[in-house]
């Protein structure tokens, strides 16, 4: 049994947090600030929010709304500068339209400047954690559970243990109504007929033929060899030799469910199951895009290890290398390397995840949670399909 807390637009998060959210760089010091004077927020910073065009200005627009819209977040203050290109009232105006969640704004310039900013947006933000105390937890079906996987610092365990075990925990909660989302578009590339093969029609498999084969015509047309980053230097340090092989161990984590939907970076599914998000192999862009998307949690794989966090969602750190598990005990919450010796099987360890999985969203804090671990950026670059818009 999970418990969470309910929000207004009928979704339930397994964590309670006041987001102060900056909507442009030029923001950054006074979210920070904010964030340190108001115990119980959440503060995040963006390193764009302007000057971007086409395509880019959308997809920051679309994250910023989709992240106020996240479970795990009871209410968020905007804070903008007052004249970027995110246009923060407008932003504030439709996550209102969607969501009946507490949602505020402030600009820099239109408080006159830093100190007034800090000193209104921590008034706001104080009312807002004391109203986000009263939230009391409520049962919860795992149908309503979002859970993100993603993969970093991959070796040649990773495709073999962690990265199954992830599959067999998905396969578990989607068979009880849950929705898993796999990432990492340029780690599908080479595996795209599997996937296809799983999709539930016709238009799922013409949107995970059009991503990945979009993302090759990019590095085509570019002159760019993908091999040159990816497998990684780290990656063929731990055995991966070709972008296939590792492909072909990532996708185990979406384990051997159809896939329902194709969504683009930062969007919210419409669909149940399992669901494919068009996110890059950086990591902390991928798993920021996955919450923007709504995940209240992300199981994450590492087989040479990876120490990042989010500030909005717990991310259980997975590992298929004993050695690594021993070496970052800091790090890593799971250790899936007994699949590797055949001493207990992918399956029991998929059940041991999922135990895991429910402890977390019932409270019991990942080793990157406790540290406080909070990285978040937004995908910066153009996108050529989308299938969800804000207005």
């Amino acid at each position: 049994m999970i418990k969470g807390y309910p929000r207004p637009d009928g979704k339930i998060g397994i964590r309670n947090h006041v987001l102060i959210l900056s909507t442009v760089g030029c923001a950054n010091n006074v979210v920070k600030c904010i964030g340190k004077q108001v115990s119980g927020t959440v503060a995040l910073a963006n390193s764009k929010g302007c000057g971007q065009i086409g395509t880019g200005i959308e997809i920051m627009r679309r994250c910023l709304v989709n992240l106020a819209l996240n479970p795990n977040v009871y209410g968020t203050l905007l804070v903008g500068l007052g004249c970027e290109t995110t246009k923060p009232y407008e932003l504030a105006k439709i996550i209102h339209d969607k969501s009946t969640k507490p949602v505020y704004v402030i600009s820099i310039q239109d408080c006159g400047g830093t100190l007034n900013a800090i000193e209104e947006g921590s008034r706001i933000a104080r009312e807002m954690v004391l109203s986000a105390s009263k939230v009391e937890r409520i049962e919860m079906e795992f149908s309503q559970l979002v859970v993100g996987t993603n993969c970093g610092g991959s070796d040649a365990t990773s495709g073999l243990s962690a990265n199954p075990v992830i599959g067999a925990c998905s396969d578990k909660l989607i068979a009880n109504g849950g929705t898993v989302i796999l990432g990492e578009t340029t780690e599908l590339i080479g595996t795209e007929h599997i996937l296809a093969g799983r999709a539930k029609d016709e238009t799922v498999k013409k949107n995970i033929y059009l991503i990945i084969n979009d993302l090759e015509k990019q590095f085509v047309n570019s002159g760019i060899d993908v091999r040159g980053a990816n497998p990684t230097p780290g990656n063929m340090r731990g055995g991966l030799s070709t972008l296939e092989e590792k492909a072909l161990g990532g996708i185990s984590k979406g384990g051997s469910s159809p896939i329902n939907e194709v969504v683009s970076y930062g969007c919210i599914p419409t669909e149940h199951g399992l669901i494919i998000m068009d996110t890059p192999g950086y990591d902390i862009e991928s798993v920021s895009a996955m919450v923007a998307g709504g995940v209240q949690i992300v199981l994450f794989s590492t087989g040479r290890g990876n120490p990042i966090g989010n500030a909005l969602v717990p991310v259980i750190k997975i590992t298929g290398n004993e050695e690594t598990y021993l070496s970052m005990k800091d790090n890593i919450d799971f250790d899936a390397s007994q699949a590797i010796d055949g001493s207990v099987p992918i399956d029991d360890l998929g059940n041991q995840l999922f135990s895991m999985l429910e402890n977390v969203c019932n409270g019991m804090l990942p080793k990157a949670e406790d540290f406080g671990f909070d990285d978040f950026s937004i995908y910066h670059n153009q996108e050529i399909w989308c299938n969800c818009k804000l207005f």
